[in-house]
């Protein structure tokens, strides 16, 4: 993937630690951290590929990195391999990116370009609410915090040492963090 200057920061500059053992292991794999952010990424690589115009789209209009939405894509949904009906299994959350709709109305279809814009939004306005919370941080320690964000909530962003505290397994954006960073290493792969 061609060097580019991203409008929220380098995701090849965040510091992670990659998915827990409880991410891991729901995902059939018995290693974690890292390897196995990256071990998932790659396995969702080859349906990712099916969204890749899409992302890019996306990334283009908002100036953010498009390895941090596929990354978002693989962790919410295995690139769609886990939806029903393009539904996560609690029912409440829709598409790719899964956004939750006890707060957000159901836009597009579930892999549609539609969906995609909305959930980058969120995700936009995420990273952006960090900033303003935390303006001390750097552009990087916010990124990552508007992707624990995206999950938890911004209000739910209380440190950067903890900035995973209240995200699902307690690892979302490590484990997404680490998830683009393969994608960014590999976007070869991804082209139709």
């Amino acid at each position: 993937m061609a060097s580019q200057v991203y409008a929220y920061g380098d995701i090849t500059n965040v510091d992670c630690t990659g998915a827990s053992k409880d991410t891991a292991q729901r995902n059939g794999l018995s290693e974690e951290g890292i390897l196995a952010s990256h071990k998932m990424a790659q396995m969702d690589a080859f349906r990712m590929r099916s969204y890749i115009h899409l992302i890019e789209n996306e990334a283009n209009c908002r100036n953010i990195d498009p390895v941090i939405i596929a990354a978002i894509i693989s962790r919410e949904s295995r690139a769609g391999d886990i939806l029903i009906n393009g539904w996560g299994h609690d029912g409440n959350t829709f598409g790719l990116m899964q956004v939750c709709l006890t707060y957000h109305e159901k836009v597009g279809e579930w892999n549609s370009a539609e969906h995609i814009e909305q959930a980058t939004g969120i995700l936009q306005y995420s990273i952006q609410e960090i900033q303003n919370n935390f303006p001390q941080w750097s552009r990087e320690q916010q990124l990552k915090g508007g992707i624990a964000a995206y999950n938890c909530g911004d209000m739910n962003v209380d440190s950067y040492n903890e900035v995973d505290k209240k995200t699902v397994s307690g690892d979302y954006s490590n484990d997404v963090v680490a998830r683009a960073q393969w994608y960014k290493q590999n976007w070869h792969l991804l082209s139709p």
